[in-house]
């Protein structure tokens, strides 16, 4: 009897010239997770307002509110990488989008410091469900030429969404109140879920992998490529990859990953930190050091803008170099970000310190999230990023506590950055060990495609 044809789906989607197909995917998750990056920002332009509504005279509980929406990144981003990976990536991002809708309206009604921990740390969790589900998608539609440029050319809409909060509230605030800027990160995520639900298509690699529906697949691979050609016995498989019908988490240890994972945990955990050390609290500490008001708003602006070029200057490197660049960031981070606070001299001299601590800090973070999507195969790749951001979140919750309670000690603001010295010098050891770890086990092909120990014995022989 005569063999079933095989098409590899990962072969097909690598020779395929990139099409409006795959320009659709990148720019609708660009607006998803733009309203993703305001909804983690818009506290912190919300916190001056607080302190004089509510009488704050504790930073280190207004630092607690900040990591509140953090902290409930830890529990969704696992929660909806499982349910990425075990009902498809449409409808975790869908119903991420609606967790994150609704409570971000709901936050409106906080009245106290208490209520308004609660509501953060449940919009946190649909905020974390967003993140691994829209990387894996990308990653999943990407030719393996372009796939770290892909996610990060998409993970540019949390910065543009960072950027945001900061005009809004110096032109609608005084107005209408600090709520306006949870109207509006309330709206918008709403509004893609609908988007999402009706023009998003669901990852084709997860279709042949993880589901029995045939006709899905046929209709998606026609959809891309009319002209594609395959029989009724055609198998769909994808062919460079170890496929696991249920997640464990051991399974992100295996396969040659036993000290690769646990490295870059750290190194997420460790650039975390620092960024959302600087991100919440750089407008309070400006403003507490007496510069106008408009510096303050705009600190975040800039910051947010210096990143989103970092993660577009890591974009071709990562995808030709591996995790090389990667290193290069963290180095340059630990020069920059911990001496913000003696650029706070000079308004040039500040704006420079602030646009290149985004630059790094950001930077780095888009080169993380690549990795984090890259290194995992498609059948538990949500869960290998969901638990890169879980884990690194014990960084992001810790930053602006740590910062809250350094603040509280009155630290001047030249002191108070160079904080960032210690976990940025772990993150730098680590990220060095990590490539090198990387580059020997599988020769560089991580970065590119996830092959099986099989494959990687085959090509060092």
């Amino acid at each position: 009897m005569a063999q079933a044809q095989t098409l590899d789906i990962t072969r097909f989607i690598d020779e395929r010239k990139m099409t409006w197909f795959n320009a659709k995917i990148v720019i609708l998750c660009f607006f998803i997770i733009l309203f993703d990056g305001y909804d983690i920002g818009a506290v912190g332009y919300a916190g001056p307002s607080l302190v004089k509504a509510w009488g704050i005279t504790s930073m280190a509980e207004l630092g607690t509110a900040f990591s509140a929406g953090l902290f409930g990144i830890l529990f969704g981003s696992p929660i909806f990488g499982w349910i990425g990976d075990h009902y498809g990536r449409i409808k975790a991002l869908v119903v991420s989008c609606l967790v994150i809708g609704i409570f971000s309206l709901a936050t409106m009604t906080a009245t106290d410091l208490s209520s308004l921990i609660v509501l953060r740390f449940l919009t946190g969790i649909g905020i974390g469900g967003m993140l691994p589900n829209v990387i894996a998608l990308n990653a999943e539609f990407a030719p393996r030429r372009a796939r770290a440029t892909m996610i990060i050319v998409m993970f540019t809409g949390i910065t543009f969404g960072g950027a945001v909060p900061g005009p809004i509230a110096r032109e609608f605030v005084p107005t209408y109140g600090w709520q306006v800027l949870f109207f509006i990160g309330g709206v918008a995520p709403l509004v893609m879920a609908i988007l999402a639900l009706l023009f998003l298509p669901e990852s084709i690699k997860y279709l042949a992998v993880k589901t029995d529906r045939r006709d899905k697949v046929e209709r998606m691979l026609r959809s891309m490529t009319p002209s594609v050609q395959f029989g009724a016995g055609t198998r769909f498989v994808v062919s460079d990859e170890q496929v696991y019908k249920a997640f464990r988490p051991s399974q992100l240890f295996a396969d040659g990953l036993q000290w690769i994972t646990p490295l870059l945990w750290i190194c997420f955990i460790c650039n975390l930190m620092s960024f959302y050390f600087v991100n919440s609290w750089l407008p309070t500490v400006l403003t507490a050091a007496h510069m106008p008001m408009s510096t303050a708003v705009l600190s975040t602006t800039i910051f947010q803008i210096g990143g989103t070029l970092g993660g577009l200057s890591l974009s071709r490197p990562i995808d030709k170099m591996g995790l090389a660049p990667v290193c290069v960031l963290f180095v340059i981070s630990l020069v920059v970000a911990p001496f913000l606070g003696y650029a706070a001299g000079a308004d040039w001299l500040l704006w420079t310190a602030i646009f290149f601590s985004g630059f790094t800090l950001l930077g780095l973070q888009f080169g993380l999230n690549a990795t984090s999507a890259l290194i995992y195969p498609t059948s538990i790749r949500s869960n290998g990023s969901g638990w890169a951001f879980a884990v690194g979140r014990f960084g992001s919750v810790a930053g602006p506590i740590v910062a809250g309670v350094l603040i509280g000690m009155k630290l001047s603001i030249e002191h108070l950055f160079l904080f960032l010295l210690l976990p940025l010098a772990i993150g730098t050891i680590c990220s060095i060990i990590l490539a090198r770890l990387y580059f020997a086990r599988f020769h560089g092909m991580g970065l590119h495609r996830r092959d099986t120990l099989e494959e990687a014995a085959r090509v060092t022989r």
